[in-house]
């Protein structure tokens, strides 16, 4: 199996176990916010590059009651598609508010 093809397996499995996505706030990047349906604690950015450049982005997880947080960055050749993702911390956060992404050349 082509390393493309199984990122594309992946992809869509983690896709399929979330709530429906909203776009997510990109400039560049064509991403999807996504709040994972089992866990409201888990907010996912997901992300394809349509652009003939190098991209890098993070998730911006907005957090209820307790501190937003942001995923580790990934990288984005031209083209690529990838996932970011963060979970709200604490005893009481109200779950995932929303999730944006930041997003910088690479």
């Amino acid at each position: 199996m082509s390393r493309g093809i199984l990122i594309a397996a992946a992809f869509g499995l983690v896709v399929a176990g979330t709530a429906p996505s909203t776009p997510a706030e990109s400039t560049v990047l064509t991403c999807d916010g996504l709040v994972h349906l089992r866990d409201r604690e888990l907010g996912i950015a997901a992300c394809t590059n349509p652009t003939d450049e190098t991209w890098q982005f993070r998730a911006v997880v907005v957090c209820g009651r307790a501190l937003d947080v942001r995923g580790d960055w990934v990288t984005l050749p031209p083209g690529a598609q990838g996932m970011s993702q963060g979970r709200c911390g604490g005893t009481v956060t109200g779950g995932v508010g929303g999730v944006d992404v930041e997003e910088r050349r690479a």
